[in-house]
């Protein structure tokens, strides 16, 4: 859902002397030549200062769930919950390196909406609640750009697209950049595979299950949680992959559970690597509203020393004070700033051209970029899919028959092949005035 992508370009700002912040993120960001040419700007947005607190704290609704589905090992996306886990507790020295030869990986791909839009077209034809939804994105997307004024390294790419009133996020990557996360060093195989293990040696497909090995590592199977909430005015549906929950699940998040690994801490210098961590940890189950994250600590080699539990509305206090601390609040201020801005600009460049796609490129410690793509770099993105820019074609059409005056007046819409179903028929409500219902 989710990926790691290295900064724009070569670009060295010198800090302000007396800005202590800047001082401290000073680092050279990397070299990235798999990311698309400059962009033709049309509009930017500067890179915000961490050295002075938000001016005003910015609301943050907590996320609520509307759907959950599910990846069988064969990639196909059910509306169930079997693809669903449960905690269990892991052996200590654990060795998660165990079942490598065995690791069914699935291959790198674009960030497509696909799977989000399914859910959000299930969800509408369930007729399950009406607040009107201003952003789409994955969860991974939203940590980008929420964590973004912390960010001294690594750049990223958005494509955006602007329907009937709605702003669709997929994060932008490159052929070469699916080619290099395609062949990664075995070194970073095996770094990789370590966190995909640590899953398996906390989970089980029954909550009374016996600590042990829960299985080798499938990563086509996932298990997801679309939830709705609000940053200041602006609503948004997010999607993500969820871990695993504590006992039971009756279709809230109050029992889920984020796991992740990380280095033994050795020392202060550790402890502060740890603690910037954290910050992104934080983000990715915050913004689900994934109530606890379990961090389990390793050797370089893979043994599993430790757990630790972590309640994530308490995590931000571990930080706060200290030297290299982070604030939730600079990065939720930026937030609503960057999300007005994308749909101030779109939005008024997107009037006379339905189903534009519009690239974002933000540099560490420099800012944001924004231009509309041209035609060729549209069926570029598009890459010879059954498309409309990045959004499948069927649901393009979908969408624009709801938002019509007669599809308004009947309450008519086009359903997706695997979104229908063939069980007892329920009243729905496919009336979509501008900004979809949800």
């Amino acid at each position: 859902m989710s990926s790691r992508k290295r900064a724009l370009s070569d670009v060295d700002i010198l800090p302000d002397p007396k800005d202590k912040d800047q001082r401290l993120a000073h680092k050279q960001p990397r070299l990235d030549s798999s990311l698309s040419p400059p962009l033709h700007v049309s509009s930017s947005l500067p890179y915000p200062s961490t050295s002075q607190s938000a001016s005003r704290a910015i609301p943050f609704q907590r996320p609520l769930p509307l759907i959950s589905f599910s990846y069988t090992n064969d990639r196909k996306l059910e509306f169930s919950d079997a693809a669903m886990r449960y905690y269990v507790s892991p052996p200590l020295d654990a060795d998660l390196g165990h079942g490598y030869e065995r690791w069914i990986r699935r291959p790198e791909e674009r960030g497509r909406l696909d799977g989000l839009l399914r859910a959000i077209s299930e969800v509408r034809r369930r007729g399950t609640g009406d607040p009107v939804i201003n952003i789409v994105s994955w969860r991974g997307v939203m940590t980008k750009i929420l964590t973004g004024p912390y960010e001294d390294r690594d750049g990223w790419e958005l494509n955006v697209m602007a329907i009937s009133g709605t702003l669709y996020f997929e994060e932008f990557i490159s052929d070469a950049r699916l080619q290099e996360k395609e062949n990664l060093t075995p070194h970073h195989r095996m770094q990789t595979y370590y966190g995909y293990s640590f899953e398996s040696w906390c989970t089980a497909s029954r909550p009374d299950a016996s600590s042990g090995w829960g299985g080798d590592v499938d990563t086509n199977v996932q298990w997801c949680s679309v939830v709705k909430t609000k940053l200041g005015d602006t609503r948004i549906v997010i999607g993500g992959e969820v871990d695993c929950v504590r006992d039971r699940y009756d279709g809230r998040n109050d029992t889920m559970l984020e796991l992740k690994t990380s280095m033994t801490i050795r020392g202060d210098r550790d402890k502060a690597r740890f603690e910037k961590k954290l910050l992104k940890f934080y983000f990715q189950s915050f913004l689900l509203g994934v109530p606890e994250i379990l961090v389990g600590f390793r050797t370089p080699n893979g043994k599993l020393k430790t757990t630790e539990s972590f309640k994530t509305l308490e995590i931000p206090r571990m930080v706060r004070g200290k030297e290299n601390a982070w604030d939730p609040q600079i990065c939720l201020s930026w937030g609503e700033r960057f999300l007005t801005w994308i749909k101030s600009n779109v939005e008024s460049g997107n009037a006379a051209a339905p189903g534009s796609v519009w690239r974002v490129k933000f540099t560490p410690r420099v800012g944001v970029e924004l231009a509309s793509l041209s035609e060729e770099e549209r069926r570029e993105v598009e890459a010879g899919e059954d498309r409309i820019g990045f959004l499948p074609k069927w649901y393009y059409t979908e969408i624009q028959n709801a938002s019509s005056p007669s599809a308004q007046r009947s309450g008519s819409a086009v359903q997706p092949e695997q979104s229908r179903s063939s069980g007892p028929s329920t009243p729905i409500n496919r009336t979509l005035p501008a900004g979809w219902q949800i």
